[in-house]
């Protein structure tokens, strides 16, 4: 995993534009830490951290290769998960390789095959090639979105960078939002629509999306997307399936040549993956590391509800002992929750998740100490149903984006002036319903299937990546790659096209999964209630963030009222707790989160000294 950013003009000379550059790949030296390196040409300038996972002699970036027509420069940042297949079919081809590096199969691969290299990739990506011959860029991001790619076009040029603040360290690029910019933050925020970068002139590629940059400008395209297939295997063959498919990408996701652990809830999507770990690892005589999450007090403070009905620990010290693994307990302590809300926005470059996103960041920080990649259970819930609105009728069949129903609360923090130029429903809504227009179904498809579908889609485009873009910030802020085998491609394409019936089955969330390694994990995981990412429970935690949002309120100098009305955030700081109406977003953004994304928000104003234009 790494850092990778560019810029291509064909009107500028760029080679001795080293001091830009250098700023550029400064932003990205926490994403890798381990070796840097650049090429630079009179139009094109890449710039490449690393961060060491496999073959460090012969993984260095950027990467050059020559065919007998043109010469190939690779800027990557990813994991190939099926290299030696590929390897194979290159060699057939007359290849030959210097090492084990799958940066040098990726080259070669778009070398042979052009963008149709893409079709034969398994993994999580973002690269760029450029063709120093024929003066072209070519850009693309893995399907599922799991690796960032932002860019900024320009007339004559073209800047790209694996974070968006890699795009504002350079000069053409300026830290201004709109009112779409402030619409997203406060409407939709922390999701944020897909492709946009929120700044001005700043977008992202989107999952399953690649693009060419020459003389003519940018062309975008959508190589891959999720379609409807009819299914065809009965239910015990969907069980096989699904459980081989699972299985199989686990264990591709566990090549490394550096250190390696697992994330391990105790819940029944990381007990899957530590699970096969294990075993696979037991083959080798070695013994897996798990790593759990938990914050001080806890023990005191937890109260159990529908919502989250237990405690993790418990769970994953049952697990733990189950595959013999060596497990570690993270605790984290309110004052340095809070604390890293700070870091926190920085890593992602925008207000966030508020202790969802800052807990993970301590969290990788203390892994990171050992270990160089993670593995994790995000995004089984998006493609398996594992979330309440897949399951409760009055939300699945209700307008909107199912884990945000707050759309008038965050509309009436706003300041009028703004409001003039926005219509909050209306924006969140169109949104809302491109999503599920873009969503495909077979004709014979039910009513219930094709909702299901687009849950499905909304879920991938939207929850998902709010989530995977948390996951990749906070991990590779520290420095830490972690792997998400329930975001395999081929997997989510087989899900996709199971029916409802059987993916719920016995009415369960994931009932599907459940029985899929029922009779091989312990009953009590299997069947366990799901349970959302951990959150303290510690009373401080919703005391300080008040008490640091009406330190805000009252500074006459916050920007944070350049946006809000500073009347109706006084009114949410004294809002009652059991009137404070809707979870922002899933329920993990409640009264204290809310609190906290606030003071976020205060802080990514002042971080990047955005400038607001109505």
């Amino acid at each position: 995993m790494c850092g990778i950013a560019g810029w291509v003009d064909f009107c500028e000379n760029l080679y001795t534009k080293d001091k830009i550059m250098s700023k550029m790949s400064d932003t990205l030296k926490e994403r890798g830490p381990d070796a840097e390196g650049a090429f630079k040409s009179n139009e094109a300038f890449l710039v490449h951290r690393r961060l060491i996972v496999v073959d460090p002699e012969n993984g260095k970036q950027p990467m050059e290769r020559s065919s007998p027509y043109s010469k190939y420069i690779i800027v990557y940042n990813g994991e190939l998960y099926n290299t030696e297949k590929i390897r194979k079919k290159l060699l057939h081809a007359g290849y030959s390789f210097s090492g084990h590096s799958d940066t040098e199969v990726l080259l070669l691969s778009y070398v042979e095959w052009g963008e149709k290299c893409l079709d034969e990739l398994n993994g999580i990506y973002a690269f760029a090639v450029w063709n120093d011959t024929e003066k072209t860029l070519f850009l693309a991001r893995d399907r599922m979105g799991v690796k960032p790619l932002f860019f900024f076009e320009y007339e004559n040029g073209l800047i790209f960078g694996s974070q968006i603040k890699t795009i504002l360290a350079h000069p053409y690029a300026k830290p201004e939002i709109d009112e779409n910019g402030i619409a997203e933050i406060m409407l939709l925020g922390p999701a944020k629509i897909p492709g946009s970068g929120v700044f001005k002139g700043i977008h992202e590629l989107e999952q399953g999306e690649c693009a060419f940059f020459d003389k003519n400008g940018l062309k975008r395209r959508k190589y891959w997307s999720l379609s409807p297939k009819p299914h065809t295997d009965n239910l015990e063959q969907t069980i096989e399936k699904t459980r081989f498919l699972v299985c199989d990408s686990i264990s591709r996701q566990l090549v490394s040549d550096v250190p390696l652990c697992t994330f391990l809830s105790g819940g029944l999507d990381s007990s899957i993956i530590s699970y096969v770990a294990a075993k696979e690892y037991e083959k080798e005589g070695k013994k897996l590391s798990t790593y759990s999450i938990d914050y001080k007090g806890n023990e005191i403070y937890f109260k159990a509800n529908s919502f989250q009905p237990d405690a993790d620990a418990p769970w994953a010290k049952l697990m733990s002992e189950f595959i013999n693994s060596d497990h570690k307990n993270v605790i984290i302590d309110t004052p340095e929750l809070i604390q890293a809300l700070y870091d926190a926005t920085k890593a992602r470059d925008l207000p966030g998740m508020a202790d969802v996103d800052s807990s993970l960041l301590l969290f990788c920080k203390e892994i990171k100490k050992t270990f160089t990649v993670g593995v994790s259970g995000e995004c089984a819930d998006e493609i398996f149903g594992g979330y309440p609105w897949y399951h409760n009728k009055d939300i699945l069949y209700g307008e909107g984006f199912p884990w945000s129903r707050s759309t008038s609360q965050r509309a009436d923090l706003l300041r009028q002036d703004i409001l003039k130029n926005i219509t909050p429903f209306e924006f969140v809504n169109s949104h809302y319903k491109k999503t599920v227009s873009e969503t495909l179904a077979n004709d014979f498809d039910s009513p219930l299937e094709k909702r299901m579908k687009e849950m499905f889609m909304l879920n991938v485009k939207w929850f998902m990546q709010t989530l995977l873009d948390r996951k990749d910030r906070m991990s590779m802020a520290n420095g830490l790659e972690v792997r998400v085998p329930f975001c395999d491609h081929e997997l989510a394409e087989y899900v996709f096209n199971i029916p409802w019936e059987i993916k719920a089955l016995e009415g369960r969330e994931k009932g599907l999964l459940r029985r899929c390694f029922k009779d091989i994990l312990p009953d009590g995981i299997v069947f366990r209630k799901k349970n959302p990412y951990p959150k303290t429970f510690n009373p401080m935690y919703l005391k300080i963030t008040k008490g640091i949002l009406t330190e805000i309120y009252n500074n006459k100098d916050s920007r944070l009222f350049e946006i809000l009305s500073r009347e109706k955030v006084k009114s949410l700081i004294d809002c009652d707790a059991k009137s404070f109406g809707e979870p922002w977003f899933g329920q993990l953004m409640r009264e204290a989160q809310i609190f906290a994304y606030l003071i976020q928000l205060e802080f990514w104003l002042r971080m990047f000294d955005v400038k607001i234009q109505q």
